[in-house]
């Protein structure tokens, strides 16, 4: 047997569990602000104020605008999601364990994403309704007129993360589940736990934060909150002769950060 063997065991395990993580990893990294390949500890986000237009005299001075500018800094932490693989265990089953612990880590490090973003949209405190009901019509037009009247741009950049129970809630609102009023090609049911409405794109996620029987839904714009990457999905395999087995860690430097907290809007929702 060639002695390069592991060699491609671990080049075939590390682009099973990248491919993994981009397949079922985070669903809301592509909707933030992302920064990747960042060197160092933090990451640094741009945050730029509101310009205010005005006139001038003739053969008079352009009005300065001065724009407010803000650093907002995002502090990078390492994750870790690993996992033993027995030699002599692969030939006694009948599935790819290689896979298994590959798509195991992959679903670990999404979730963890997903956890920092959460993170940092929970700190909004722009809530619109009561938390005493589940996600109605009222509070969805509540957030809408919020975002509205904070400016935040309607630009097809506006995503809104709600429950899976607050999705089966949305499904009793015509406006949102009827082809009749939103098209055949953006129904729910069509492309999965996703659809447009409202001028913006609607996900069903299972890991909002549930705090006495609260679930919070978020609905903000992609510039509200960064996602920075010092290093994204890597996986190290190594061989143990005294456990006659493989080593596989997956592990990934990332974090998260809100910069604008008036692009956030939170939808309490009883459960």
């Amino acid at each position: 047997m060639s002695t390069s063997i592991d060699q491609a065991f671990v080049k075939q395990f590390e682009r099973e569990v990248h491919e993994a993580y981009q397949r079922m990893g985070s669903k809301l990294r592509p909707f933030v602000r992302s920064k990747p390949n960042v060197k160092g500890a933090t990451a640094v986000f741009q945050k730029v104020g509101k310009g205010v237009a005005g006139t001038k005299a003739r053969h008079g001075a352009v009005p300065v605008m001065n724009v407010e500018h803000a650093a907002v800094e995002c502090a990078l932490a390492d994750y870790y999601a690993g996992d033993w693989v027995d030699k002599l265990d692969e030939l006694k089953i009948d599935h790819d364990e290689r896979a298994v612990i590959a798509s195991a880590g992959a679903y670990a490090l999404g979730r963890k994403t997903d956890e920092l973003i959460i993170a940092q949209l929970d700190k909004s405190t722009s809530y619109a309704g009561a938390d005493t009901d589940g996600l109605t019509k009222d509070k969805v037009l509540t957030a809408l007129e919020m975002l509205g009247k904070a400016d935040v741009p309607d630009d097809g950049r506006r995503v809104c993360v709600v429950g899976y129970k607050q999705w089966n809630q949305l499904l009793s609102i015509n406006e949102f589940a009827s082809s009749l009023i939103v098209g055949d090609d953006n129904l729910p049911w069509l492309g999965g736990q996703a659809k447009k409405w409202l001028g913006t794109l609607w996900i069903a996620h299972s890991g909002l934060t549930l705090t006495g029987g609260v679930r919070k839904c978020h609905w903000f714009h992609k510039t509200a909150v960064g996602h920075a990457s010092g290093a994204d999905v890597t996986t190290d395999v190594t061989w143990h002769g005294d456990r006659a087995a493989h080593f596989v860690n997956s592990m990934m430097s990332q974090g998260a950060v809100l910069i604008d907290a008036e692009g956030v809007v939170t939808l309490r929702c009883k459960e």
